[in-house]
């Protein structure tokens, strides 16, 4: 009988310690930040170098959240007109918040896209936690 109540034991520990969710939907924890966007003038070719028009909130901008070590975006919000974006209820574990952007270092120029990410990593701890990003600064 006590052979019986160890193997159901230890069965259920298994069962139990299986069930932990990964990072992702389904929690009470929220990310959220700003986008900050800086607009440079067109790159002058005679100096190699752009010229700052101005800078403003991101409207409107798509924001990615990866959810712990998945290899695409698991969602996307579009931000405020203040440039704020929030994910709500999210459980714990490690996120990355990513945006794209103007290249201006022109590396990416040599792929043809002229397009890079922005992004920063986010590891939430407690169940209940609101993070508050860095501002993601993107160039147009």
């Amino acid at each position: 009988m006590k052979k019986i109540t160890l193997l159901s034991t230890i069965a259920l520990t298994l069962v139990i310690s299986s069930c932990s969710k990964p990072a992702g939907e389904g929690g009470q924890a929220t990310i959220k930040g700003r986008i900050w966007v800086e607009n440079y003038s067109t790159l002058n070719s005679m100096s190699d170098s752009y010229t700052l028009k101005g800078e403003f909130a991101g409207a409107d901008e798509d924001v990615f959240i990866i959810y712990g070590d998945d290899v695409s975006y698991g969602n996307k919000v579009k931000s405020g007109p203040d440039g704020i974006f929030e994910f709500k209820y999210l459980r714990i574990g490690d996120y990355k918040i990513y945006v794209k952007s103007k290249d201006t270092t022109r590396a990416s120029y040599f792929y043809g896209s002229g397009i890079k990410t922005v992004d920063v990593s986010v590891s939430i701890g407690n169940k209940k936690e609101t993070i508050d990003t860095k501002d993601l600064v993107i160039y147009k």
